[in-house]
């Protein structure tokens, strides 16, 4: 490691400070149980209103969103304020098959082509 590499790197007080990211719910993931299914909608919306949404509850002062000089604190606000899409942001897009040729087709070939330039230049390096 060369001796610029050492001061551009962030203090350790800096490091410290740092938000970080928390479950909703205080009880570990391998504690519970699953449920047994149930035929019908209502299994599907049960399994869906079980499922946390937002990471830190109402309130909560959220360090480091706020870069502005001056400005009040960020405070999170409740689940029901924010709007629907933004609990799906993260989940992958599914495209319809609509046939040869059609967007789910290209996006694959996009996809596998993108791996292949990944692979490629990985082994160039090598």
């Amino acid at each position: 490691m060369s001796f610029l590499q050492i001061l551009r790197r962030q203090p350790a007080s800096l490091r410290l400070r740092c938000a970080c990211r928390t479950y909703a719910t205080d009880t570990p993931a391998a504690a519970e149980q699953p449920k047994p299914a149930k035929a019908g909608k209502k299994a599907e919306a049960s399994s869906q209103a079980s499922i946390p949404t937002s990471s830190c509850p109402a309130d909560t002062i959220l360090p480091g969103v706020n870069y502005l000089k001056g400005q009040a604190p960020v405070v999170a606000l409740p689940d029901e304020q924010y709007p629907e899409w933004l609990w799906n942001v993260l989940q992958p897009r599914v495209y319809e098959d609509d046939g040869p040729g059609g967007k789910k087709e290209r996006m694959e070939r996009r996809k596998i082509n993108q791996q292949a330039i990944k692979d490629r230049n990985f082994m160039q390096t090598q």
